[in-house]
């Protein structure tokens, strides 16, 4: 009897909670995935702190500040008894990432500890069911008491976390301007949705340039360490409903084989729970674009740290839309085991579609909690055990190694007549060749020539969760010495993947559509490598390194050396770190007489204004105590950055590196570039990648408010090139970048494409194509632009624009002059590039036109381009 009672006042409690939880429509007047509906991130924020105020099964937490200056959210969900513990399974799911522990104690901790689930929504704030799929899943968390949600509660604690609030607030509110619901519309957004970087914030996560991915990744790689991540995103390929896990090859080769297994097996999971509640059109694998090659994403970048990362690509919005009839994807195999029928889909469909999926996450999460915990700790741990001792990874280029020895094996048995080599010995070639084993540290010297852009490069490692080291006392190693300060990255570290893709060059297979046919495009890009984007200069160590080293904090931050200021009547600061331009950029600001000499250095007076900034800098400098006789006053020009309705990615990044360097700029629009009279406002022009000339201009939509018509529109053949023109011939100063290098077509100078067949013909992708990778480039130094590097530089190159120069007055500036052009990626056909001209510069009457065809500005990640741009703003 008395058990009878227990439970019916069992009842009675999770009943009368359940009725204290506000449902999303009581607190927003409609419900989560009503046609025509969207909420903003101010409601969503008030109804994440209500659900935190009435549910003891939901924390709401603050995990930093937006770029806009908004609070980010993270709702931590789980039993209230877990949550009165949730320091100590933090601390258990930690120790496991890191896997610096003996094995029986991590089954211990195994058995202790809860998943770890991560579930975002919002990142791209146009992709609508994301962040209202967020919303859905908070309110059943915190509200249902069937078995399931309790069992999943008990097992686990879930991260929901808001990745994008700024775009929340601006994607919502202009959708719902429109009074009418049907008039209601996603189109022509005014600006890009995160404050710089737009669509590309889901590209920042190996560099942490932006307030939320660092805040981010602060939860996946130092404080959390998820076992699982999940990240909402649309929309799927035409003719299904949703594209999920597994997916494509090729996956990247430094990855642990359970980081692989563990996305199959949920994706199973989540399309057999589809399937169960008859919800067909999930796509997987070839069904889609999306592989596990790239880093630098919000889900793949938590691959390189031993955590499965999900992603699914979702169909649906607010507005009404129908699958289209796509022929091919009714037959099922084993991309699309259950095909989606053409049918009218409602938003409220793809919120149900994500709430399964959720549940299948979670529900998978609870009943293989151990062995989720255990796994990444044995990832970890394998990551440790290779990084102690000779390892040697595999990829193609390694492998062609070994197909090279079994040639030369076959010639050697083809003379010898009666001998018959073992095939082992091919493999041997490469495994006991110490010349091809990994490294097992990574030295950073103290004595740089960026010491610090090296000091941004590390502390994106440091916030990545990587353990640095830094020397308290001089050492040696393989016969060269280091001093006090300098810093180790060793490779036996539970997230070895990520130090190694940091490090080494990305080895991208040929992917081909059939044999002979075209390339398969990588998902994003093919080659990263970040240490040689920053121009970083590093040490490969292949040993252990002995001496005294004390362990930085992970993700803190690492303070610049300070650099001793001599007492000379002026100072001399070279111009090979990025950081100079911030230095000077002050200086002008604080009316500080700057001069400049030939190799590109500034000089300026010695005092009080100049020792504090030094000092805060780590920039090493000299003293005279005269002006050098090629000293040149230079002073802050007038720059106009393009930009265009709706934003620009290009230009966002460009307009977040001209803030971070302390540039001051003017965003210019093209109706003010086809006013004219230009050089009046402006002395240099930038036109960043896809500011590109069009043939006409599109026309003014009906309902745009009034104070965004002066951004509308496109630059034109007839308007706005006579007006650069005209810019550039009265003194103007044009910088085109990335592909707006077409306009040196349209200005009809005299280069044409280099990469052309002997009809002079342009070459076919399955002859020539090199997706986003690193390349090794010459450059004329003794340029402008040129002033502080070296004679060759590595560059990040996406396909971009090869010239051939025809005319002596237009100056080379960068030029590929090997056939052996790849550091990082994919380069097919690399031959092809030899010769071909990717920067250069012509005076025009008065002025200057100034063209790099590649992007240098790329995601504020290629900062060992920016100085090209940096030298020509003075």
């Amino acid at each position: 009897m008395k058990k009878i009672y227990f439970l019916a006042l069992l009842f009675v409690h999770f009943h009368i909670l359940s009725a204290q939880i506000t449902t999303p429509k009581e607190h927003f007047s409609f419900a989560i995935g009503e046609d025509y509906h969207l909420a903003n991130f101010t409601q969503t924020e008030a109804y994440f702190k209500k659900l935190a105020q009435q549910s003891d099964r939901v924390i709401y937490q603050v995990i930093g500040k937006t770029e806009e200056g908004r609070d980010q959210p993270m709702l931590i969900v789980s039993s209230p008894q877990n949550l009165a513990k949730l320091s100590e399974y933090k601390s258990i799911s930690q120790s496991l990432a890191r896997a610096e522990l003996s094995e029986q104690k991590a089954k211990e901790l195994a058995k202790q500890g809860k998943s770890v689930v991560w579930i975002d929504g919002g990142l791209h704030a146009t992709e609508t069911v994301g962040m209202h799929q967020l919303i859905e899943i908070a309110y059943l968390l915190a509200s249902k008491n069937d078995d399931e949600t309790k069992n999943i509660l008990e097992n686990c604690i879930i991260l929901l976390t808001h990745a994008n609030p700024d775009g929340q607030e601006l994607v919502s509110n202009w959708y719902m301007r429109e009074s009418q619901p049907e008039k209601r519309s996603l189109s022509n957004l005014p600006s890009l949705y995160q404050k710089y970087a737009g669509h590309d914030n889901n590209r920042d996560f190996f560099m942490l340039n932006l307030k939320e991915s660092q805040n981010i990744a602060r939860q996946l790689f130092i404080e959390w360490n998820p076992q699982i991540m999940y990240n909402h995103h649309q929309t799927a390929p035409a003719g299904a409903v949703v594209a999920g896990a597994p997916y494509r090859d090729p996956f990247n080769y430094v990855f642990d084989p359970l980081v692989i297994t563990g996305i199959e097996s949920l994706g199973a999971a989540m399309s057999s729970r589809l399937y169960a509640e008859n919800k067909p059109g999930y796509t997987q694998r070839g069904g889609s674009v999306f592989s596990t090659w790239y880093n630098g994403g919000l889900r793949t970048t938590t691959y390189f740290h031993n955590t499965i990362g999900l992603l699914t690509e979702i169909i649906g919005g607010p507005n009404p839309f129908e699958i289209p009839l796509v022929p091919s994807r009714l037959i099922p195999n084993s991309n699309t085991h259950y095909p989606v029928l053409p049918q009218i889909w409602h938003f409220k469909q793809s919120i149900d579609y994500s709430t399964s999926l959720n549940y299948a996450v979670l529900n998978y999460a609870a009943k293989f909690r151990e062995e989720l915990l255990f796994n990444i700790y044995r990832m970890g741990r394998n990551s440790i055990e290779k990084g102690s001792q000779d390892s040697w990874s595999l990829s193609p280029s390694k492998v062609a190694v070994v197909e090279k020895a079994i040639e030369n094996l076959k010639v050697q048995d083809e003379k010898l007549k009666n001998q018959r080599s073992n095939p082992i010995q091919a493999l041997d070639s490469l495994l006991k060749d110490s010349k091809y084993r990994d490294p097992r540290a990574y030295i950073i010297s103290a004595q740089q020539d960026n010491p610090a852009t090296t000091i941004k490069f590390l502390n994106a490692l440091s916030a990545n969760g990587i353990r640095i080291e830094q020397a308290k006392e001089s050492f040696a190693f393989d016969g060269k010495k280091y001093p006090a300060q300098s810093y180790l990255i060793r490779t036996n570290q539970a997230f070895r993947p990520h130090i190694l893709d940091m490090f080494e060059a990305q080895d991208h297979p040929n992917d081909f559509e059939y044999a002979g046919g075209p390339p398969i495009p990588p998902y994003d890009a093919a080659g990263w490598t970040l240490a040689y984007m920053m121009h970083i200069n590093f040490d490969r160590a292949f040993d252990d390194v002995k001496g005294n080293f004390t362990m930085l904090p992970y993700g803190e931050p690492l303070k610049i050396n300070t650099a001793a200021l001599g007492t000379e009547k002026y100072v001399v600061l070279a111009n090979k770190d990025n950081e100079s331009f911030r230095v000077v950029n002050a200086l002008l600001k604080q009316k500080v007489k700057v001069y400049r000499n030939e190799a590109g250095g500034f000089i300026f007076p010695n005092n009080i204004q100049v020792k504090e900034l030094l000092a805060k800098s780590g920039l090493s400098t000299t003293g005279v105590n005269n002006l050098p006789n090629d000293s040149k006053l230079i002073k802050s020009l007038r720059i106009g950055l393009w930009d265009t309705y709706g934003g620009s990615m290009p230009s966002g990044w460009t307009r977040f590196i001209l803030e971070q360097y302390g540039y001051d700029f003017t965003l210019v629009f093209a109706p003010e570039l086809d006013k004219g009279d230009l050089n009046k406002k402006y002395d240099v022009i930038i036109l960043p990648s896809n500011a590109l000339i069009r043939t006409f201009s599109s026309s003014l939509p009906a309902n745009l408010p009034a104070n965004y018509i002066s951004q509308w529109g496109n630059m034109t053949m007839n308007t706005t090139l006579p007006q650069l023109e005209k810019f550039i011939k009265n003194g103007g100063h044009l910088i085109a970048i990335g592909n707006s290098s077409k306009i040196a077509e349209d200005l009809k100078l005299n280069v044409v494409n280099h990469l052309v067949d002997t009809d002079n013909k342009p070459l076919k992708r399955e002859v020539y194509y090199t997706p986003g990778s690193v390349l090794t480039a010459s450059l004329d130094n003794n340029s402008k632009s040129g002033k502080g590097y070296p004679s060759e530089i590595d560059f990040y190159f996406s396909n971009n624009n090869v010239y051939k120069i025809q005319d002596s007055t237009l100056k080379p500036l960068m030029w590929f002059s090997s056939e052996k052009v790849l550091k990082s990626g994919w380069s097919w056909g690399e031959k092809y590039l030899k010769d071909g001209v990717i920067g250069f510069e012509k005076s025009i009457e008065k002025g200057k036109l100034t063209v790099f065809t590649s992007d240098i500005t790329f995601r504020g990640q290629t900062h060992g381009t920016f100085k090209l741009l940096f030298n020509n703003l003075y």
